[in-house]
């Protein structure tokens, strides 16, 4: 083999990648111009106001639903993610007191 030989399959372009392996990849050309990317508000653009407490819904929530959102936090804050064959578990865990469920989240984390 001497000097500069080209191949014939060529390389793949950059149209021809998935953007869902590659979310780099611009998928129709480059990305739309607005004012609020550059940082600048131009008339009719305006900001949302603040929520105001007093006017949130105060609706507690059910204590079972409460074990589930705090089993979850804890599962992934140690890096385990349920997969859906164990909600069911969860489900059943959540029914549980909080004095079992206190003692569950703890053991979890001393696990790691």
């Amino acid at each position: 083999m001497t000097g500069f030989q080209s191949f014939t399959t060529g390389t793949t372009a950059l149209p021809d990648l998935d953007p869902y392996r590659f979310p780099a990849v611009p998928i129709d050309g480059p990305p739309e111009e607005s004012s609020m990317r550059r940082g600048v508000m131009e008339f009719g653009d305006y900001l949302l106001p603040a929520p105001e407490p007093a006017r949130r819904l105060s609706d507690p929530l059910v204590p079972a639903d409460r074990r589930r959102l705090e089993l979850h936090a804890t599962l992934t804050a140690a890096g385990i993610a349920p997969v859906p064959g164990d909600l069911d578990a969860i489900e059943a865990l959540c029914a549980l007191d909080d004095t079992t469920h206190v003692a569950l989240r703890r053991w979890i984390d001393r696990a790691l």
